[in-house]
């Protein structure tokens, strides 16, 4: 039995999440189908993690056993020639069969995207959240970096959420801009509560709008209320960038 790893990048548009679920698009089932169709096998695939509806991933990675002896180079392509163009497997590794892409996992990097320009983009609208008015990026980045270490970040999570702990450890969390008038907040950390870094996103462009002081985010996490941090930003904005293992 082979351990096959899967880096992944998919747009998630017009997919119901990451999870299988009946008479819904999802991405899980999506792949294990494509699996199938090259294995003649019934797939269990396993994320890192779960990516919300229209949510979207530059470097998800997932794991999957099977006995089939396909070449490993050769699963990539073999596997995107049965999925829809809006996913696409990007890279396969055999790993030891101890391997599990959740729960191996050490650290994720999640960036959210930001057009802070005057207009709209009509190609990129899918891919960013827009917001007209000029945003201070340097508050931003005061900002970001108190929710750098080891929080209880329960004012920073949505209801719904099955985690029992809310402690988190963020061991990086950066505010970028780039030349078209993009903002890039990037975080880094052990794992994430339901909805956080879209909630930590929005709470930073309060932030930026003047709305909060930069310092008024360790009262906010101190509180451990999400009644007083910002609103959850729209999911088309956030992408999974990377998963990191040792």
């Amino acid at each position: 039995m082979r351990n096959i790893k899967l880096t992944i990048e998919y747009d998630g548009k017009d997919f119901n999440g990451w999870q299988k679920q009946p008479n819904k698009l999802n991405i899980q089932g999506t792949i294990e189908q494509a699996i199938k169709q090259i294995t003649k096998e019934e797939i269990d695939l396993t994320a890192s993690g779960r990516t919300d509806a229209g949510v979207h991933a530059l470097g998800q990675v997932a794991n999957f056993k099977t006995n089939s002896n396909i070449p490993i180079e050769k699963i990539p392509i073999a596997i995107n020639t049965n999925l829809k163009k809006s996913i696409r497997i990007v890279k396969a590794e055999e790993v030891d069969e101890k391997f599990h892409s959740r729960l191996s996992c050490k650290r994720k990097t999640y960036r959210y995207v930001i057009n802070n320009s005057e207009y709209e983009s009509a190609i990129y609208r899918n891919l960013e959240t827009f917001i007209p008015f000029k945003l201070d990026i340097k508050k931003m980045q005061k900002a970001a970096k108190l929710f750098e270490g080891e929080h209880d970040f329960k004012a920073f999570k949505a209801s719904g959420t099955s985690s029992k702990s809310s402690i988190r450890k963020i061991y990086k969390a950066e505010v970028k801009l780039n030349t078209n008038n993009r903002i890039y907040i990037e975080l880094t950390g052990n794992g994430f509560l339901y909805n956080m870094v879209r909630i930590i996103a929005g709470t930073l462009v309060e932030v930026g709008e003047g709305k909060l002081e930069p310092e008024s985010i360790t009262q906010i996490i101190n509180s451990k209320n999400r009644e007083n941090a910002g609103k959850t930003l729209p999911a088309r904005g956030l992408f999974l960038l990377n998963v990191e293992y040792e």
